[in-house]
């Protein structure tokens, strides 16, 4: 207030603070009110606070204990607790309540009341103190005085910033600056001179774009996309959590904002920002609360929060199992990365799948999905493979579980352990589960020691790597409630055989090309065990990706290449790593060579492209090269090479996508303008014609 509160007087029946409406709102004393009047004050403003000066203990009846009971209620309970008090205005009519800041902020004290002689109150009410507790009497030395100044200053400071009659906050600041005994003019001046208008001159250029035949939505987009980039450039964590603070619940706007896909977005953004706020964490909370965790899955540091996680774990999981092999693909990478975000959520998340495995009809899928999330702990350089083996059957055989979990520890095979696992699998007449060894972290670990090239094994131990490696791959199980039916090693031995053949062939040094070629058939035969053709397709890679290697072999399709086909024509799982590899070698510069040379290179990978299409790995490697011709990644003669190759090979029908993919290509300019036929037989036109009668829906 302006100036403290003085009483008038004292009567028999006391004295009442009040506050009269009007712009002044300076206190004065009343006489107090009479009973019908009490009422009105106390139980009609039940979340206002009322302060009585000395007068209160008067011994009249309208003062009874119950009303000072009341009244006590009703200053613990009102809504404003950071406030001392909120004094009544009476008008004779209706009673109003005015909040006003104290600067002197008091408890309530618990003690006897003591009381005037003939008083009727109980000896349990409360002591609301003396006037001078309440501020009733005029502070020392102009302390008072000073405060207002300085509270004057600071709500002026505010008022000069731009557009402040916008912010939110303007309300409380007046009310500050008037309770401190600011000038109204003073105020409507700054507000009025710093008003700005930037809203409103958005909106209004928003209009006139409109007008002008822009569509809305895009004009919406455009100002929600500035403004995004604004928020993400000025964004203060500190400021966002004072909205909490200062507001003491959650902001209306708040919950409107998550309602709009936009602004969602917007606070994803500012999550991976800013992990550690925790306005955006409990708005994160609100959106999942709100039935939006499905959004959630990309924002790593958002599901942090246990209940959050667990949402966006099942949700991902359930998009996960349902969605086939191409969804997998798509959603595995960034579930994985979500689940790798803290030890606490890898730990949970293992935990999920290894119930689900065993207790679900799709054990084999849940299974690969907890192997992708550790081979990417893996990647990231976090060590996590004991976790799953905890949780599996390894933990009931104790030898198996120490030699496993040391070698996936340090990423490499060391013969000790190898020697362990093989007296357990080999030779034991009661063997561990194989699926125990069947882990893709523990098999990459052989291909490496196996079929990289250069690799050294220790000849002593060398069977006991390839007998294991035989075992994990060719060994049948049967189980029937936790209990083994059978086991079938039938092609335990040629498994071994091919896997020792193969591996003296591709890793021997210094072998030639002629003595790989005179050996193709063996190559070939052996290639078509899995197993093999898993590592046939490590040494290509590590083969083929040499700097040198094109230099050096002049041959117009490389035995390793020629491998390749092998693996493409009898392994249809193997299509998309084989594509993947060919995408590699397609997309390096071979600077050593010229560029007819690079070319001629260029063009027999693309033969290996036309032949992985014909095995039937046919909408990716399409899916490549029109991607490659809207980027314009590669030259142009070599897509219009491809595209003469595939037209010489298929004929109608043809399936919708592929002809979503492969017509445009044919329509670009820079492709068909070349690729047309003088005389009757025209594979472009053909195919072209043939897709405008038979896909009239294309567009």
């Amino acid at each position: 207030m302006g100036a403290s509160a003085r009483t008038a007087g004292h009567g028999s029946r006391g004295r009442l603070l009040w506050v009269p409406p009007g712009p002044c709102r300076r206190a004065h004393s009343i006489p107090w009110p009479g009973p019908a009047e009490w009422g009105r004050l106390v139980r009609t403003h039940p979340a206002g606070k009322m302060r009585p000066t000395e007068g209160l203990r008067s011994t009249n009846s309208s003062t009874p204990g119950s009303l000072m009971k009341d009244f006590k209620e009703c200053y613990q309970s009102a809504a404003l607790a950071s406030h001392d008090l909120i004094l009544i205005a009476v008008d004779g009519k209706c009673p109003q309540q005015v909040p006003i800041y104290s600067r002197h902020q008091k408890q309530l004290r618990k003690s006897p009341v003591g009381t005037t002689p003939g008083a009727t109150m109980d000896t349990d009410q409360d002591d609301f103190g003396s006037p001078a507790e309440w501020g009733d009497q005029q502070p020392e030395d102009g302390v008072l005085g000073e405060e207002d100044a300085q509270i004057q200053q600071e709500c002026l400071q505010k008022f000069s910033t731009p557009d402040y009659i916008m912010e939110p906050s303007v309300f409380n600041t007046l009310m500050r600056y008037f309770q401190a005994g600011g000038s109204p003019e003073e105020v409507i001046c700054l507000l009025s001179d710093n008003y700005t208008a930037v809203a409103q001159t958005i909106n209004l250029l928003a209009q006139w774009l409109i007008q002008t035949g822009v569509e809305p939505v895009q004009v919406q987009e455009t100002v929600e996309n500035h403004l995004k980039n604004l928020v993400m450039q000025h964004f203060d964590p500190r400021k966002a959590d004072s909205i909490f603070t200062n507001e003491g619940a959650t902001p209306a706007w708040l919950e409107e904002m998550i309602a709009h896909p936009t602004w969602r977005d917007l606070v994803y953004r500012l999550m991976e920002a800013h992990p550690d706020c925790l306005m955006l964490k409990f708005t994160v909370k609100l959106i999942s609360d709100a039935g939006y965790q499905g959004e959630i899955t990309g924002v790593v540091a958002a599901c942090q929060q246990l209940e959050v996680f667990s949402r966006v774990l099942g949700s991902s999981l359930a998009t996960i199992l349902d969605g086939g092999e191409a969804n997998l693909a798509e959603n595995l990478p960034q579930f994985a990365k979500m689940v790798c975000y803290g030890e606490h959520m890898y730990l949970l998340a293992q935990v999920l799948l290894a119930v689900l495995a065993q207790e679900g009809q799709r054990g084999g899928v849940v299974r690969r999905v907890a192997q992708e999330v550790q081979r990417f702990a893996r990647e990231s350089g976090h060590d996590g493979s004991r976790i799953p083996l905890a949780l599996g059957r390894a933990a009931s055989y104790p030898q198996l579980c120490q030699a496993l979990g040391a070698m996936l520890s340090k990423g490499a095979l060391n013969p000790a352990d190898i020697t362990v696992l093989y007296n357990l699998f080999v030779t034991s007449s009661d063997p561990p589960p194989v699926e125990l060894i069947r882990a893709p972290a523990f098999l990459d670990l052989f291909m490496q020691s196996l079929f990289k090239p250069g690799a050294r094994i220790n000849p002593d131990h060398k069977h006991k790597y390839i007998h294991l490696l035989a075992y994990a791959a060719s060994v049948v199980e049967i189980w029937k409630r936790n209990k083994r039916l059978s086991i079938k090693q039938d092609e335990l031995k040629a498994t071994a055989k091919a896997i020792e053949t193969v591996h003296s062939w591709c890793c021997a040094e210094n072998i030639g090309a002629s003595e790989l070629l005179a050996e193709l058939g063996t190559l070939y035969r052996c290639i078509r065990f899995p197993v093999v053709a898993v590592g046939v397709l490590t040494w290509v890679d590590w083969t083929v990706s040499k700097p040198k290697f094109f230099e050096r072999h002049t041959h117009p399709t490389p035995v390793p290449l020629a491998l390749l086909d092998e693996v493409s024509t009898c392994h249809p799982l193997l299509h998309p790593h084989i594509l993947q590899l060919l995408i590699k070698l397609l997309e390096t510069e071979y600077p050593e060579l010229d560029a007819l040379k690079q070319l001629e290179v260029k063009k027999t990978l693309l033969d290996r492209m036309v032949h992985l299409l014909s095995c039937g790995h046919v909408l990716p490697v399409v899916a490549y090269i029109r991607r490659c011709l809207e980027k314009l990644d590669i030259d142009l003669s070599l897509i219009r090479y491809f595209v003469t190759e595939v037209l010489d090979m298929i004929s109608p029908p043809y399936t919708s996508d592929f002809v979503q993919l492969f017509l445009p290509i044919l329509e670009n300019d820079s492709i068909a303008s070349t690729l047309k036929r003088a005389g009757e037989h025209d594979p472009v036109m053909e195919f072209i014609a043939h897709c405008q009668s038979n896909f009239m829906l294309l567009n």
